[in-house]
C-alpha cells in the first residue's frame, strides 16, 4: 500500500513528529460488508487523496489520525463525518486504531450522517467534518452512535420520491449488467434526465458515482462469499479486475487487495 506523507507546502500538524508522518500506519483489522454499509475496525492506515460515493464516519479510539481537505487544511481527528463525493486524504500515525464506516447515501444511516454535515458548514472543509460528528463540547462524539444505529433501520428509501425508490429497489436485480440510467429510468417510469436529477438532488451524487459505489459494495460482498477478485469484478459489472482496482482506488484510496484480505471469510 502506498504511504501518504504531508503534501508539499503544507505545515506538519503540531505535535506529530515528521518521521511518524512519513511512515504512516498500516491497515490491519476486520471489515464487515452488509447492505448499505462497509465497516472497518482495527489499526487505521493511511489513504492517498480520494473521493468516494459513500458517506464516511470515522471514530478514532486510540492514537492520532490527520485529515486533509482539498484546500490543504489539516486537522487532527477524533471523530468525523465526511460527505459523499468530497476529496480528502487520511494519514494515520502508527498505532492509531478505530472505526470507519462507509454508508450508502441512499440508506437511513447515510442520509442521517449527510444531513448532519449539511447543517455544520461547507461540505469540502475539514472543520465541517469534525463539527458534524459532535453534538456539543460536553457530549463529544455522542452523535455518531445515533447515526450508525440508523443503519439497521427499516426506513429504507422512505421519504424519497416514488420514482427514485423504484429505481433503488431495482438495482440489485440489474447490478451484473451495464446498469444504464435509461434502463433504471424505464423501471422507475420516468425519463433518464429526470432520474439523474433525482439522484443528484436526494443523494447528493451524480448517478455514475452512486453506481460505482453500489458495484464496489457488491464486489466486496461477493469476495466475502469466497469468490476471487476477478470473479467478484465480473459479478459486480466491472469489465475486469483492473477496472475494479481503479474504482477502489478512487473510492477508498486503497487497492482492493487490502479490502479482500480484510473481508475474506476465515476457515
Amino acid at each position: 500500500m502506498s504511504v501518504t506523507t504531508t503534501p508539499a507546502g503544507l505545515a506538519a500538524p503540531a505535535g506529530v513528529p515528521r518521521k511518524q508522518q512519513a511512515q504512516g500506519g498500516h491497515w490491519a483489522g476486520t471489515a464487515t460488508a452488509a447492505p448499505g454499509l462497509l465497516a472497518f475496525t482495527g489499526a487505521i492506515g493511511s489513504a492517498e487523496p480520494h473521493a468516494h460515493a459513500a458517506v464516511q464516519v470515522l471514530l478514532v479510539l486510540d492514537g492520532e489520525v490527520i485529515l486533509t481537505d482539498r484546500h490543504g487544511h489539516q486537522r487532527r481527528a477524533v471523530a468525523a463525518i465526511i460527505p459523499a463525493g468530497v476529496r480528502h486524504e487520511l494519514h494515520a500515525v502508527p498505532g492509531a486504531h478505530g472505526l470507519l464506516a462507509y454508508l450508502d447515501p441512499a440508506g437511513p444511516a447515510g442520509r442521517a450522517a449527510g444531513a448532519r454535515v449539511a447543517t455544520s458548514g461547507a461540505l469540502d472543509v475539514v472543520g465541517t467534518w469534525l463539527a458534524a460528528a459532535f453534538t456539543d463540547p460536553v457530549t463529544g462524539a455522542a452523535a455518531l452512535p445515533g447515526v450508525l444505529c440508523a443503519t439497521g433501520s427499516a426506513a429504507g428509501s422512505k421519504g424519497f420520491p416514488p420514482a427514485l425508490s423504484r429505481a433503488l429497489e431495482a438495482i440489485p436485480q440489474l447490478i451484473e449488467g451495464p446498469l444504464l440510467l435509461g434502463e433504471l429510468a424505464a423501471r422507475a417510469g420516468v425519463s433518464a434526465s429526470r432520474l439523474g436529477h433525482l439522484f443528484a438532488e436526494h443523494l447528493r451524487l451524480p448517478y455514475p458515482a452512486w453506481r460505482r459505489w453500489a458495484r464496489l459494495l457488491h464486489a466486496i460482498e461477493t469476495v466475502r462469499g469466497g469468490a476471487t477478485l476477478t470473479e467478484a469484478a465480473h459479478a459486480a459489472g466491472f469489465a475486469d479486475s483492473s477496472h475494479l482496482t481503479r474504482v477502489c482506488h478512487q473510492m477508498f484510496g486503497l487497492a482492493p487487495s487490502h479490502l479482500v484480505h480484510l473481508v475474506r471469510p476465515t476457515a
